[in-house]
């Protein structure tokens, strides 16, 4: 979990299961206390309830400390890479709108460099505000999803068809390298959170 609201979204998710009489999550430690009938529910179904909007539950046993430090170390590891990734294909994408978009087809190498940053390394964003959206939530990623996915859109549809607002005496603006940008920022901030969770 991210912020608040994917706390409040895994607490309604858990006490709208049939059998669930009440859940509490604490955002703070990434815990949550759920009492349920066991003759209704399983605690296999509330954890596949739980990865329905996208996050993961870990049941109670005698190893849950260290199947948690586990996955956090695992969680850690691949977000760093995407930080790390991001930010070297922002980059050059960055340099390029800022000095350099007279150069011959400036708009098709920064698509060509934000397409990756946007879709893989930030896939986990679109993905999860998918999931969300199933169930008519919204979080942190919606936004990210909602804001990268249309200035890509909007910038490839002027790359590909620039002539669209030349007819019309306008400059097909392209924002590539905010998309990217707003991604590799995102991830380095997830990155440093699960640093100070590691820490703590």
């Amino acid at each position: 979990m991210t912020c608040a609201a994917c706390a409040i979204s895994v607490e309604s998710m858990l006490k709208s299961v049939p059998g669930v009489i009440n859940a509490g999550v604490n955002f703070a430690n990434q815990s949550t206390l759920v009492e349920y009938d066991s003759s209704i529910v399983t605690p296999e179904l509330l954890r596949n309830t739980v990865r329905s909007i996208g996050y993961d539950l870990i049941i109670d046993s005698e190893n849950a400390d260290e199947v948690k430090e586990t996955a956090q170390r695992r969680h850690y590891t691949a977000v760093k890479l995407r930080t790390i990734w991001a930010s070297v294909l922002s980059l050059p994408i960055v340099i390029i709108g800022m000095f350099f978009m007279d150069i011959p087809y400036a708009s098709w190498i920064m698509m060509a460099l934000a397409t990756p940053v946007v879709f893989y390394f930030g896939k986990t964003f679109f993905v999860n505000a998918w999931k969300q959206a199933r169930f008519r939530k919204a979080n942190m990623d919606t936004l990210v999803a909602l804001s990268t996915g249309i200035a890509w859109v909007f910038s490839a549809f002027n790359t590909i068809y620039p002539e669209f607002w030349h007819s019309r005496g306008l400059y097909a603006h392209v924002y590539f390298e905010a998309a990217a940008v707003v991604i590799a920022f995102i991830s380095l901030g997830k990155l440093l959170e699960e640093k100070a969770k590691s820490n703590t």
